[in-house]
Parts: structure tokens; sequence; C-alpha cells
């Protein structure tokens, strides 16, 4: 590696799901540091008020970044990416990376124009989401299934807790009726469900998320601040995840799990960032 630090980037999510992410980034760029940083105190995000969301992100990433100085902030999380973003650029001076459904490389990979999108309740419902499909996928037929038990099961994987196949034939039931062809994951949750969603749908032939767009994405910025791409791509961490801070409790079995996805923590901190658990709405994630 070359003489200059590894660069280090800050991955945030509400739960569990933003480690998709970061293992597209691990994979990506070996030679870099990740921090996670996790707000399970507030999860699901789907539940609270946008200026809560907006709240509760920029303070504990700025907290973070307080504490551990990253060089490029990715946003995990669908939901936080839509409500967030504008405030939180406008408060650091480190570059953010959010997330966007992908509906543009779905429909480029669709062979019959039917695209399924797996996205939470209020990702489904949001404008964001109209705009990108009618942008991108006008020509398809553009089935949405939004269930909040799919986030709860990704969850519950950390814990050994395999997905329940009869229930999860139901939710997907809609795009099983639809003869999709390629589905958008659009919950960073949803790759760890993976191998669950292909073999209860083994006729889609194209599953899209944004992982591998956002660890490009992460890669570009470095080149563009001149960090030594060969260098980082070249590197490696016995450990990757310099720390993983979570504003709730740890999950049991987080760190095994981490490390099934190639990302060893070094350090895992409960009911980091001070703040208070947030008041429960009703609503859907």
């Amino acid at each position: 590696m070359a003489d200059a630090p590894a660069p280090r980037i800050l991955v945030f999510d509400s739960g569990v799901g933003g480690l998709s992410v970061a293992r597209c980034i691990h994979q990506t760029l070996p030679g870099a540091e990740l921090v996670y940083l996790a707000d399970n105190a507030g999860f699901p995000y789907g539940d609270q008020p946008e200026p809560v969301v907006i709240e509760r992100c920029t303070t504990l990433i700025r907290r973070a970044l307080g504490e551990i100085p990253c060089d490029v902030v990715v946003v995990a999380c669908n939901t936080a990416s839509t409500v967030v973003l504008p405030r939180l650029r406008a408060l650091i001076d480190v570059p953010v990376v959010g997330v966007v459904p992908a509906i543009k490389p779905a429909a480029g990979q669709t062979a019959n124009r039917r695209i399924g999108v797996l996205a939470t309740p209020a990702t489904v419902r949001r404008p964001y989401l109209d705009r990108l499909i009618d942008e991108f996928a006008g020509d398809c037929q553009v089935v949405r299934v939004g269930h909040p038990a799919l986030v709860r099961w990704a969850e519950q994987l950390v814990r050994g807790i395999p997905v329940p196949e009869a229930e999860l034939q139901e939710v997907l039931a809609p795009l099983k009726r639809s003869g999709v062809d390629t589905v958008v994951l659009g919950c960073t949750h949803y790759p760890l469900l993976l191998d669950a969603l292909k073999t209860t749908l083994p006729e889609v032939r194209h599953w899209v998320d944004s992982g591998d767009a956002i660890a490009r994405r992460v890669r570009f910025l470095l080149g563009e601040a001149g960090r030594d791409l060969e260098a980082i791509a070249g590197g490696e961490y016995p450990e990757p995840v310099r720390a993983a801070l979570l504003s709730g409790e740890v999950p049991h079995g987080l760190a095994e799990f981490m490390a099934s996805l190639g990302l060893a923590v070094r350090q895992i901190e409960a009911r980091w960032g001070g703040l208070a658990d947030p008041v429960r709405a009703t609503g859907s994630v």
C-alpha cells in the first residue's frame, strides 16, 4: 500500500441493511477502512416523521466524523437518502453518497419489459420513485411490492433466524403473477435476503441493487481527491471495519454476521451517540 493513510469510509443506515453496501465497497476497495454507523434505536425510519429522520441522521453522522474522521460518507438507507442528503451536505465538508433505487439499470436489463420493485412501504409510495420509473422505465410494466416484513426478516438473519419460506412466497406473489424477469432491490436490507429471494422466484433473471454503483461512486470520489486507487484496490485489512457504532443495543450475533459478509469488525459500541430513543409513531418502514 501507499505511504498515505488508507482512506476511511463511513457507511450509515438505520439497521444492518447498509452492510450489503459496505460489503460491495470492501470488495471494490479492500485497502479502504470502513466505519459502520447504525441508528438502530431509531429503526425503522419509515415510522418517523421526516424532520426526526433528518435530525437523527445528521446528528449521528456529524458526531461520528468528529470522533473518527472519514473521507467519504455513504448514506446506505433509501428512506434517509430521499430526505436527508441536502441538509447533510450543507452541514459537513465530506463528500456524501446516497442510495437511488436501481430503476435505470433494471430497465436496461429486462427482456420482457416487466420489472418488479421490492422496497419498503414508505419507498413505494414516494413521488421520487414515480419520477424514476417515468424517466427510465416508462415503457415497462412495473410492479411494486412494499412489505414491512422483508426488513424485519433481514434484521433477524443477524440472530440466525431463517426467512420463513411460506410467508416470503405470499409477499412475492404479485411479482410471480406478473411474470417479471428483473427485480429491483429498493432497500439496502434486501440483498441480504437474496438467496431466499432467488429460491422463491427462480424464474427472475436479474436481481438489481445499488451496492456496486455506490462502490464505484466512492472509488471515483477517492480518485478525484487524488488518492492512489491502485494501492487501495490492492490493499487488504484483516479486519476491514474499524468500528461498528450503534445507537441502540448490539444484536446478538452481529460480529459473526459481519464476518460472514467479509466484514470482520475490530470493535462494536452500543448506545453510541447519546440520542434518546424516538417516540414511536404508527407507520411503515
